[in-house]
C-alpha cells in the first residue's frame, strides 16, 4: 500500500513547522520553538515510515521504528537517532516543565539539528521514489 498524500502532507507540515520555529525563534519564544522543531522532526520521520507501509499512533511509537527500522540498518546515521530523541526531550522541557525552560542556545540548536534531519529524510524519500 502506498501513501503518496500523507507522505507530502506530513513533509509539508514538517516544512511549516520548521518555518514556525524559526519565527519563533526570532521572537524569543524558546520553548515554543523547541516544540516546533520537534514537531518538523516528528512530521518527517512519519512521512519516512508511511513509505516503508509503517504507521504509528503514538510519538514513542514513531521514535522507536525510527530506531529499528532505520538506525539499525544504516539508512540513517545513528546521529539522526539521538538528534530525534534530544528534540523529543527538549519538547517535553518547553512544553511541560514549569520551572525551567528552553535556553536560547538550546532553541538555537534545535533548529539546526531539525532542519538537517527533515533534509535528510528528504533525501532518502528521494531516493527511495
Amino acid at each position: 500500500m502506498s501513501y503518496p498524500d500523507e507522505i507530502k502532507a506530513n513533509l509539508e507540515r514538517a516544512d511549516a513547522a520548521l518555518q514556525a520555529a524559526q519565527v519563533l525563534l526570532d521572537n524569543q519564544l524558546l520553548d515554543d520553538a523547541a516544540s516546533r522543531t520537534y514537531y518538523a522532526a516528528f512530521y518527517a520521520a512519519s512521512a519516512l515510515l508511511l513509505s516503508k507501509d509503517l504507521s504509528f499512533n503514538s510519538h514513542t511509537g514513531v521514535l522507536r521504528a525510527i530506531s529499528l527500522n532505520f538506525i539499525k540498518n544504516g539508512q540513517l546515521e545513528q546521529r539522526f537517532g539521538k538528534a530525534l530523541n534530544w528534540l523529543a526531550s527538549l519538547r517535553q522541557l518547553g512544553d511541560y516543565d514549569e520551572t525551567n525552560h528552553v535556553t536560547q542556545t538550546s532553541a538555537e540548536q534545535a533548529v539546526i539539528i531539525a532542519t538537517e534531519f527533515v533534509a535528510q529524510i528528504k533525501l532518502l524519500l528521494q531516493e527511495d521514489a
